[in-house]
């Protein structure tokens, strides 16, 4: 009886990629990227939802699976990304992708006066679309010592841009220079030749006239520079 010999054949025309295939590879990248800002932007259980642009260019086969490969993802709103056959002489094609996104981000409890310094009272999370505000805040504790740059309204989306840290020392008032040195410390009056928060760098006239460097440490009070 004759035997029937079974094996495998290998085919060696390159496999098909369908725009499917690879709309959802830059999807799951976006999301990684997304994923990523959220990390480091502190946002508090963050939502995405992506949507990727499809490239119209028709897609040659591919003998390997294509990789993805961030191009840009300043923006996480918008991002562009470039999916690669490894192939000899392989194919590229680029796509964009956007995402909308929300999170639980502080915003203003209270109505907030300009050069108001906040307090536990007067901040709150609260879910908010942040596909346009990607600079909002997540943790709370970040925003302590912090004032408002001008008035903002209640359940405003805190952003970097109107808060600062509060002035600590203003050009021409009185403070006190308090110097440590192992146990000891010593603190004399001055007056402050400068505008500063805290830690900043500020010209200090002292009792006898001398003018020093001093560094902001508390309200009206400062440290000498070494």
């Amino acid at each position: 009886m004759p035997l029937l010999l079974i094996g495998t054949i290998k085919v060696s025309e390159a496999a098909p990629v369908t725009p499917e295939q690879l709309a959802a590879q830059v999807q799951r990248a976006a999301q990684v990227e997304l994923k990523r800002h959220a990390e480091l932007s502190n946002w508090v259980e963050p939502e995405f939802a992506v949507e990727v642009v499809r490239n119209t260019r028709p897609i040659g086969p591919c003998n390997a699976v294509p990789r993805v490969e961030a191009q840009d993802v300043r923006s996480p709103a918008r991002m562009r990304f470039v999916a690669i056959c490894p192939d000899a002489g392989g194919w590229r094609y680029e796509f964009v992708t956007r995402a909308r996104i929300s999170a639980r981000v502080a915003i203003a409890a209270n109505d907030l006066s300009s050069g108001k310094i906040l307090a536990p009272e007067d901040v709150l999370l609260e879910r908010h679309d942040i596909t346009g505000t990607p600079d909002a805040f997540g943790d709370l504790a970040v925003l302590q010592e912090t004032a408002a740059r001008r008035t903002i309204r209640a359940g405003t989306v805190l952003r970097q841009n109107m808060l600062a840290a509060p002035t600590l020392v203003k050009r021409g008032e009185a403070v006190r220079i308090v110097a440590k040195r192992d146990q000891v410390e010593v603190s004399m009056a001055g007056e402050a030749m400068d505008t500063g928060a805290r830690g900043a760098t500020v010209r200090v006239k002292n009792a006898s006239g001398v003018t020093i460097r001093a560094r902001v440490t508390d309200v009206g009070q400062v440290e000498p520079v070494d």
